[in-house]
């Protein structure tokens, strides 16, 4: 088998579930590099994954590793930088979510990828999630008739690392880490329909101390189609990860949850080890949770891009779609901060989406 040689960015949460997914899923695929900004890190991640080579370079890594992808698992702050030196190394691009921090990033990264002839992939997985995927293919086939509203919502007590609760380096709060997936999949469920309107409602309830950022939000975006669609995102809900759809059609409704629906409903008296993403105790009762990173769609996600690169076809989800998110959220924090409706198109000059909420503090 021609194997595509991928260097991975990273050495996170998400960079695991990345790896994951290549070594279980994706054999077309062969991670010759790692790189993290800690050497003892990006060393340690090699080992626990058998990965060939290590850096703690990103230069470096462009010139000496052999990759032909580049998949970028890093903090938010770093994504266009990372982006533009791979692609003007003429290295196609997986990019998780968000896309960047600025729109003003979000367009030189996809007009550097564009230059020097590379993909750029953007990894929004509910576009690739099983249960998500099917739900989309019974709108198609009719199931529900003429779609009116979409709802999605992705809750849990708040990120893996610290660096999200650092506007600075996240941008946002939980609008950024978790509010991109809903927009991402209206626009997915709608084939890219073009929003007209965003209001959003924001606080921080639950994480005062430790972020200036929103920790729950509401988002309610209208199409041009006449579809209303509600996000719904909390760093606040206790008891694990919420990951759920509805889809309302004048003929019918379709509900879809991602984790509960996918568990082993468990009752422990003294606990046991690992439950669900974010789940702090597994005392009582707990959803038991059932091949996670199949379930969120990840390896479906990655073996298509590994597979556009292979065969020099066009990414389902693109830069552009990440830009588009972006724009959305950029809206949802002038709603937030001014009280209104923000009609699109919709753009600010701020050096990070957060601030059009918070103001320049």
């Amino acid at each position: 088998m021609n194997k595509t040689k991928v260097a991975i960015l990273g050495a996170g949460f998400i960079t695991d579930i990345h790896m994951e997914s290549y070594h279980r899923f994706i054999p077309e695929a062969d991670v010759v590099a790692c790189y993290a900004r800690k050497p003892e890190k990006a060393k340690a991640f090699a080992e626990k994954y058998h990965i060939a080579q290590w850096f703690d370079d990103i230069d470096k890594l462009l010139a000496e590793s052999g990759c032909e992808v580049v998949d970028i698992c890093l903090p938010n702050y770093l994504h266009a930088e990372a982006t533009i030196k791979a692609a003007k190394a003429g290295k196609h691009v997986i990019i998780e979510k968000p896309l960047a921090v600025t729109l003003e990033e979000a367009d030189e990264m996809i007009a550097v990828c564009k230059a020097n002839n590379v993909k750029m992939m953007y990894a929004e997985e509910l576009c690739f999630a099983p249960k998500y995927e099917r739900a989309r293919h019974l709108v198609k086939e009719g199931a529900v008739g003429e779609i009116y509203m979409l709802k999605q919502g992705e809750k849990h007590s708040g990120p893996h690392s610290d660096w999200f609760y650092d506007i600075n380096f996240s941008g946002g709060g939980v609008i950024m880490d978790m509010g991109c997936h809903a927009l991402g999949w209206f626009r997915w469920m709608l084939g890219n329909a073009k929003p007209k309107s965003v209001y959003a409602s924001m606080s921080t309830v639950l994480h005062k101390g430790r972020t200036k950022g929103e920790d729950n939000s509401v988002i309610i975006v209208e199409f041009e189609n006449g579809v209303t669609a509600v996000a719904e995102n909390s760093w606040a809900k206790h008891g694990g990860m919420d990951d759920r759809c509805e889809i309302h059609g004048l003929g019918g409704v379709i509900y879809a949850d991602l984790f509960m629906g996918n568990a082993a409903v468990t009752y422990s008296r003294d606990g046991y080890g690992y439950a669900m993403e974010k789940s702090d105790t597994t005392k009582g009762w707990s959803f038991t949770i059932f091949e996670e990173a199949f379930n969120q769609g990840y390896p479906h996600e990655l073996k298509h891009f590994i597979d556009c690169v292979q065969n020099n076809k066009t990414p389902l989800v693109t830069g552009e779609d990440g830009r588009a998110v972006l724009e959305l959220i950029y809206a949802a924090y002038a709603s937030a901060g001014a009280g209104k409706k923000i009609e699109l198109p919709f753009s600010a000059k701020i050096d990070k989406p957060v601030n059009l909420w918070l103001g320049n503090k």
